[in-house]
C-alpha cells in the first residue's frame, strides 16, 4: 500500500498491517510514524533551549527557558529528595520498539537523589515513560534538553551496532537534576554516565545546563560514546534549536571552558572528518548537520522551518538586551515555534540573592502559547492533581479501563486538556483571537510578578521565624492556587472563545478521506493520519513582528466581559 502526504517530499511504502495498527493503536501509531519520518529524510526534530547569562539580564539572574516537543500527555511533577539504599539500581536506555532499537539495562543509583521540579510526559516510541527534558532542582542547577543531530555515518553506526545499550536522553537529564550542584557538576555527572555505562540515541542529542554563575551546551553525539561540552560565560547567549558546539580545542582537558569523551579527537582524526591541522575544530562540521535549510523545505510551513537558526535567535536576542524574566516568557511563547508540538514552556528563574528554595521554575503545563505561566519555588512540595497525570493523550491508556488506583485522579479536571481545547480554538482563527487571549494570559502573569516580592518576603520570614515547614507549607499553598487560578482562567477563556466561534462562524468539521469503497465517516477516522507533517498552529505573519513586548496587547482584554 501507498500513502502519500502532502507535506512529505516522496510516496512511502506501509505495508497493510502496519497502516491497520496505526489506526488502531496509538503506541504502534507513533512508532510507525517516527520510522516513516525517517524514512523521508525528516526526523522528529526536538524542542528549544535558551541560556542567557547573567550579566545580560534585566535584575542579574540566570534564565534558561524552552519547551519540549513530543505528541504526548504532559503533567508538572515534584520529585523530592530521596535516599536510596547500598547496591540500589535503576534501570535506563530504550527497547526494540525505539527507532534505533536498544535493550533495558540496570546502573547503580546515587546514595542521595536531589529535589526538582520537571514537566514529565508519557510517549516517545522505545522510551519508556515517564520522560523528561530537565527542569530546575534544589541547589538552583537549570536542564533543558533539546534536540541535535549527528551527521549520517554516526546515525548509521549506531544503527548498526543495534541493539544499543545506556542511557537515554532522558535518563541524563533526570541524573542531571538528581546529582548535580552546579551546571559544570551537570557535565560531569552526564559524561561520567556515557563513559561508563554508554548512551542509547534516537540519533543525536544535546543539553543546556545553567545556575547563577554560567551555562554549559553538552552535546551527545549517536555512536561510539562520543560527547563535548562547551562552557557559556556570564555575558553570552545561546540558543539550541538545535544544540550545537562550533569551535572547539583539540587539546580539550588543558581548557577549563571545555569538556569531551577520551576519543573525541582522535575518532574524527581516524574517520577523516578532521585533518588534523591546528589547534582547534569545528564540531559541528565534524559531528553534526547543517542548521535546518532548504533540505527541510516543504515538510513544516515555511516560518517555522526559518525560525529553526540558533544564530538567528541569539542575535536576536542580543537585541533586546537586557532581557527580562518577562521577554523571555513571551520568546518562549513566540508563535513561530510555539505550537500544537510544543509540550509545555518552562523558564528557570535563577537568582544569586536568593535562598535555594526561592529558585523559582516558571512553568506552563502545555504549549504557551496558549497556556499561563506559573511560579513554582523549589520549596514547592506538591501541585493540584489537576496538573498530574491523565489519561488524554497517554499512550497505551486507552488500551484497557483506569486501574481503580487513579480513578479518584482521573476524576478531577486536566489542565492539559483545558490548555490544548484553548489552542485548538484559537489557533483556528488567530487573526480574531490571539491577541485577546494573549492580553489575558500576559496580564495574569504580571499580577503574579507583582506579587512575588510580598510572597517572598512573607517565605523568607517564616523560614527565619517559624521554620521551613512552614515555609514550604505557604509556597505550596500558594503555588496550587496560583495553579488553579490559571485553570480557572483557561476553562474561562475557552468557553469565551467557543462561544464567539459558534455564534459567529460554527464549528468546522473534518473532511477525512474520501477512499473508495469506505463508509466510515470523517468523524470517525484517524485523527493523525498525516504524522509529523501535520502542525496546528496560531502564526500569521499579518498580526505582528516577532520578537514583541510582553504584555503589549492590553488594549485587546475584553474576552472575559
Amino acid at each position: 500500500m501507498l500513502r502519500y502526504s502532502p507535506s512529505a517530499t516522496a510516496i512511502v511504502a506501509v505495508s497493510p498491517l502496519a497502516l491497520l495498527l496505526a489506526l488502531s493503536h496509538p503506541v504502534a501509531a507513533a512508532t510507525d510514524y517516527q520510522r516513516m519520518d525517517r524514512a523521508r529524510g525528516h526526523p522528529a526534530q526536538k524542542s528549544i533551549g535558551i541560556f542567557v547569562g547573567n550579566e545580560l539580564t534585566e535584575d542579574g539572574s540566570t534564565l534558561l527557558g524552552g519547551f519540549g516537543h513530543e505528541p504526548s500527555s504532559h503533567w508538572i511533577e515534584i520529585v523530592p529528595r530521596q535516599e536510596h539504599p547500598e547496591g540500589a539500581t535503576v534501570e535506563v536506555g530504550v527497547t526494540e520498539e525505539a527507532s534505533i532499537p536498544g535493550e533495558l539495562t540496570e546502573i547503580p543509583q546515587a546514595d542521595i537523589t536531589y529535589k526538582h521540579i520537571a514537566s514529565h510526559y508519557s510517549e516517545f516510541a522505545g522510551f519508556p515513560p515517564p520522560l523528561t527534558n530537565g527542569g530546575l532542582n534544589e541547589h538552583g542547577v537549570a536542564a533543558r534538553d533539546i534536540w541535535a543531530p549527528s551527521r549520517e555515518e554516526l546515525v548509521a553506526i549506531a544503527e548498526d551496532n543495534a541493539p544499543q545499550e545506556g542511557p537515554n536522553y532522558s535518563d541524563l537529564a533526570r541524573a542531571a537534576m538528581e546529582r548535580a550542584t552546579t551546571a559544570r557538576e551537570a557535565v560531569e555527572v552526564v559524561g561520567r554516565l556515557m563513559d561508563e555505562h554508554g548512551y542509547s540515541t534516537y540519533g543525536g542529542n544535546s543539553h543546556l545546563f545553567a545556575d547563577e554563575d554560567e551555562g554549559w551546551v553538552f552535546i551527545n553525539y549517536a555512536a561510539k560514546g562520543l560527547w563535548a561540552a562547551e562552557r557559556i560565560p556570564a555575558d553570552e547567549i545561546r540558543v539550541s534549536y538545535f544544540g550545537y558546539i562550533h569551535e572547539f580545542p583539540a587539546d580539550p582537558e588543558n581548557h577549563d571552558d571545555y569538556m569531551a569523551s577520551d576519543n573525541l579527537i582522535e575518532f574524527a582524526r581516524e574517520q577523516g572528518w578532521w585533518d588534523g591541522e591546528g589547534d582547534w575544530l569545528n564540531l559541528q562540521e565534524v559531528y553534526g548537520t547543517p542548521f535546518p535549510g532548504e533540505e527541510m523545505a516543504g515538510f513544516y510551513p515555511e516560518f517555522y522551518e526559518a525560525g529553526r537558526n540558533p544564530p538567528e535567535r541569539e542575535a536576536e536576542l542580543e537585541d533586546m538586551v537586557p532581557i527580562s524574566l518577562e521577554d523571555l516568557i513571551a520568546y518562549v511563547r513566540d508563535p513561530r515555534w510555539s505550537t500544537d508540538f510544543t509540550g509545555y514552556g518552562q523558564v528557570a528563574h535563577i537568582r544569586p540573592d536568593v535562598r535555594d528554595e526561592l529558585h523559582t521554575l516558571w512553568t506552563a503545563v502545555t504549549s504557551g502559547i496558549t497556556t499561563p505561566f506559573v511560579p513554582l519555588t523549589l520549596a514547592t512540595e506538591s501541585v493540584p492533581p489537576e496538573f498530574s497525570q491523565h489519561r488524554y493523550m497517554t499512550a497505551d491508556a486507552s488500551s484497557h479501563f483506569v486501574d481503580p488506583d487513579f480513578a479518584h485522579l482521573e476524576a478531577t479536571r486536566y489542565a492539559t486538556r483545558t490548555f490544548k481545547r484553548l489552542l485548538y480554538y484559537t489557533c483556528e482563527r488567530p487573526g480574531e483571537f490571539l491577541r485577546p487571549v494573549t492580553a489575558e494570559l500576559e496580564a495574569f502573569e504580571q499580577e503574579l510578578m507583582s506579587q512575588r516580592e510580598a510572597v517572598e518576603q512573607r517565605a523568607r520570614r517564616l523560614f527565619d521565624d517559624e521554620g521551613p515547614d512552614v515555609a514550604r507549607d505557604y509556597l505550596t499553598k500558594r503555588a496550587h492556587s496560583d495553579l488553579l487560578d490559571s485553570l480557572n482562567l483557561g476553562q474561562r477563556l475557552v468557553a469565551a472563545v467557543e462561544r464567539q466561534t459558534r455564534e459567529r462562524f460554527g464549528i468546522r468539521m473534518p473532511e477525512g478521506k474520501d477512499v473508495e469503497g469506505e463508509t466510515t465517516p470523517a468523524t470517525s477516522q484517524h485523527m493523525a493520519e498525516q504524522g509529523w507533517g501535520a502542525m496546528v498552529h496560531c502564526y500569521d505573519a499579518a498580526l505582528d513582528e516577532y520578537p514583541r513586548e510582553h504584555g503589549i496587547y492590553r488594549e485587546h482584554r475584553g474576552l472575559l466581559e
